[in-house]
């Protein structure tokens, strides 16, 4: 996951750079002589030597993709408090790409890791009659020896008294009811 990682930004910080990369080619101007002269015409001066060209021009940090992902991590990443002391804090230098990297490996670090488990677990009613399918995830999760969950796929059925099966009856509202199951979940 770290390899994946590591690959990923890297790739991210390397494409800019072959794509706008390249320096703009110069375009050649008149004929070139291959040092043959004809015969009978007038020796050809000898070329000017040319002007020095300017550097091309310093390229500024395009406020783009890696300034947004900084602001974004600065955002996720919890604020460190300013230390106590007699001195007055100083606002943080701008993130560098290298910055922005090690924020990305330690937001992931603290995740836990995660198992996705399939079965079936129903969903118990909570007190406003909705299934409570955080409930049924859990008891999922705990049934394949982890400690919670978080459903991911759920299904629902209908089960109904038989009495809806007598002909002629007419079918009353609390003759059938919908239960919900987990069938996936993501588990910690």
């Amino acid at each position: 996951m770290r390899l994946a990682l590591v690959s990923v930004v890297t790739a991210l910080l390397v494409l800019p750079a072959l794509i706008g990369g390249a320096a703009p080619g110069w375009a050649q101007s008149g004929q070139q002589s291959l040092g043959l002269q004809e015969q009978g015409a007038p020796p050809s001066p000898p070329p000017a030597t040319p002007e020095p060209q300017p550097p091309p021009p310093v390229r500024q940090d395009n406020p783009g993709l890696f300034q947004e992902m900084g602001k974004l991590f600065d955002k996720m990443l919890p604020q460190k408090k300013p230390e106590q002391g007699g001195g007055t804090a100083s606002a943080p230098p701008p993130p560098s790409s290298g910055d922005a990297t090690k924020g990305i490996e330690d937001a992931l670090s603290r995740l836990k890791p995660s198992t996705m488990v399939t079965g079936r677990s129903a969903c118990p009613l909570a007190a406003n009659r909705t299934p409570d399918c955080k409930a049924g995830a859990d008891k999922l999760c705990q049934s394949k020896g982890y400690k919670e969950g978080n459903s991911l796929n759920t299904d629902a059925t209908e089960s109904c008294s038989a009495k809806v099966l007598i002909p002629g009856r007419a079918r009353k509202p609390d003759d059938c009811r919908t239960d919900t199951y987990v069938t996936s979940a993501l588990c910690q």
